[in-house]
Formats: C-alpha cells, structure tokens, sequence
C-alpha cells in the first residue's frame, strides 16, 4: 500500500532529489542518437564494451577496466582476487559497508572470507583504526562517500597515509567508489588522482548519473584479467550488456560535470534544513551531493509534517522515512538535475512552512 508520503511526493509540482522518475524514458533517451546498426557486445567482448572499458580506465587513470552488471558481484570478485593472491582469506571494511549490512553474507557464504569490521558505525575510517588492527588483513576497502552515516568522507590527507601504510604493509587498498563522482569537488582531485591511492576501484553508473545499471572495476591489467574469469563464474558475462553500457555513456557523458553544480547546492539545501526548527543535516556542511536529514521525533509524527508541507507548496521534499527509535527518524537526500529546476521562491517557501509546523507541533 502507497503511504500518504509517497502519494503526495508523486502529486507535487517540483520533487527536490534526483534527476527524475526512473522510467523506460531514461533508456530511450540515451538510445535517442545511437546507430541501430551498430553491433552488440557479446559475452563481454566487441566495440561497444570494449571502448567504453578502456575510456573509463583511463578516466580513473586504471591500466584496464571491466565492466559488471552489478557493484555487490564486482566488489566481492575484487576482495576473492586480492585474498587469493596473498593467500588469506581476511579482508577489512567499515562495520556499515555495503558488503556487511546490503548482501546477505556474500564474501562470507560464497568465498568463506572473513570480515574485520573497522572504526566506530558513527564516523570514517581513519589512519589510526588502519594501523592498530591486530589481524592481518589481504584488503582493506574504503567507501568514499560513507553512506550510511550520511556521506562523510575522510580528508584526503588521510587517505593518503592510509594508501602509504597499505602499500608497506603488503595490504591491497580497494575503493568502494559508488559514488567516486560526487565527491571530487570536495576533494579538488581529479578522479585519476585519487584512484592512484587505490590498487583497484569500483564505479557505479545508476547512482549519481542515473544510468539503468551497471559498474566498473578498474586495475592492473592482471587483476582485470582474473576479475574476467570470475565475471564468467558469476554468470555476470550476459550475452548483451550493451542496454546498460550506452546508457551508462549516454549518462556519464552528460552528468559527470555537473558534479560541483549538485554539490553546491547540496550545501545550500542543507542550510534551509538547518535553518528549520529541530531539524538537522550530516553532515551538517555536506561533503558530496548527498547527506542525511534528522528529526528527534517519532517517524509518524515527522511524516504528517511532511506530507502537508509537500500539499500546501507543491515542492516534494522527499518520499520516504526511516524510523531509527521511537523518537527519531531520517531520510536521505541526493541532488541532481531536479533542484536547480526548481524556483528559489519555491524551496524557500517551502522550508518557511515546514518550519512554522515544526515550531507548531514541537515547540514547548
């Protein structure tokens, strides 16, 4: 059953995150110029793959790339080749990673890796959470942005070091970069830049480019090649993957820039959420185009606020809430081409109003 929050987000005249509906239209747009006539991959080979490999290797400055119908099949095929090639079956990560809390046990269940979870569930990985584990590890793996906390990130300067006590220690470095794109601008790096301090990288093409599907994983040429073999036991060498590679070209091409644009007003959205009574951000200065929304009250109280904000102004904050307690609930923002869409006098309007209900409903 639709909740009223969702229904009144589908009815409003402007919706804040994203780029838009994920519709058939998102296809047929990246389609729109390209030559019926041209040949499709197959079984992971031929032109269209093979170009579009080799120009994001060289985007993220990788020796060769290979491109996956999924992250979670990317990333757990990237830990199995660096814990066989030291011959331990031990990897670390944040106790919020993607692979720990979204993929059912899969490093553990399919490849019997053992997992060393790292740093406190409310903060980055740090330097010294690296040196002070007392159990060899084949891998580490740094998310950047940390989702689940909100997209925090580490500063660079930390993970420089991070990248230099890996590399001593024999540790391979790998990079969750889902969303590598959108934090760019806060690191004033190119992406080839960063992924220097990374033995391999993994990239998402659905997230902040809002292609269909799809991932990279990006490396030495000799970690491409074993990832190849593993792609075909995961079944993830389909005989076309040609819908999800122009996509992500026809997406990457025209979004990839526009980075510094959704983060900027990221930071500007999140200071109308701050503005508001009993609301907050985290971070509360976003470092990407993402962040979270927190509100010390129960989800179903926040929700009625919402869905009336949403009603009287037409901007559609968000369609979804998160309980955390009895007291306290979140969302998650992402910005993309829908809020530069969107009337100033709107946006403004709308967070006046939800902060005359905020006060209304909890000011004591």
């Amino acid at each position: 059953m639709i909740s009223a929050l969702q229904e009144a987000f589908d009815k409003s005249t402007y919706p804040l995150p994203g780029h838009g509906r994920r519709n058939v239209q998102v296809l047929k747009d990246a389609f729109e110029n390209i030559d019926g006539q041209l040949d499709s991959d197959i079984y992971g080979t031929g032109k269209v793959i093979d170009a579009f490999q080799d120009k994001i290797a060289a985007f993220l400055g990788k020796e060769k790339a290979v491109f996956f119908p999924s992250g979670t099949m990317a990333q757990q095929i990237a830990m199995r080749i660096w814990c066989d090639e030291k011959e331990l079956q031990t990897v670390a990560y944040h106790p919020l990673s993607h692979l720990e809390i979204h993929e059912e046990d899969g490093l553990k269940e399919l490849h019997n890796i053992k997992t060393i979870l790292i740093a406190d569930e409310t903060r980055v990985i740090e330097l010294d959470d690296v040196v002070s584990m007392d159990e060899d590890v084949a891998c580490l793996l740094l998310e950047l942005p940390q989702r689940e906390i909100g997209g925090q990130l580490p500063s660079y300067e930390t993970l420089v070091e991070i990248s230099k006590h890996c590399r001593k220690n024999g540790i391979k470095l790998h990079l969750d970069g889902a969303r590598l794109l959108e934090v760019l601008p806060f690191y004033e790096k190119a992406a080839s830049e960063v992924c220097e301090l990374f033995d391999s990288v993994y990239l998402s093409f659905y997230k902040g480019i809002g292609g269909i599907a799809g991932a990279i994983l990006a490396g030495e040429a000799g970690f491409i090649s074993e990832s190849k073999v593993w792609k075909r036991r995961y079944g993830g060498d389909l005989i076309s993957l040609y819908p999800y590679i122009i996509s992500a070209d026809h997406y990457f091409d025209q979004k990839s820039h526009k980075m510094p644009e959704y983060y900027e007003n990221a930071k500007e959205l999140a200071g109308f959420y701050n503005s508001c009574h009993n609301v907050t951000t985290l971070p509360q200065i976003p470092v990407s185009n993402m962040f979270h929304v927190h509100f010390p009250h129960s989800k179903e109280k926040i929700e009625t606020i919402l869905v009336e904000v949403i009603r009287e102004t037409g901007v559609g904050i968000i369609n979804h809430l998160k309980a955390t307690g009895e007291s306290s609930c979140y969302f998650e923002v992402s910005i993309g081409d829908r809020y530069q869409e969107i009337p100033k006098t709107a946006v403004k309007n709308a967070f006046l109003q939800l902060d005359r209900l905020m006060k209304k409903k909890f000011s004591y």
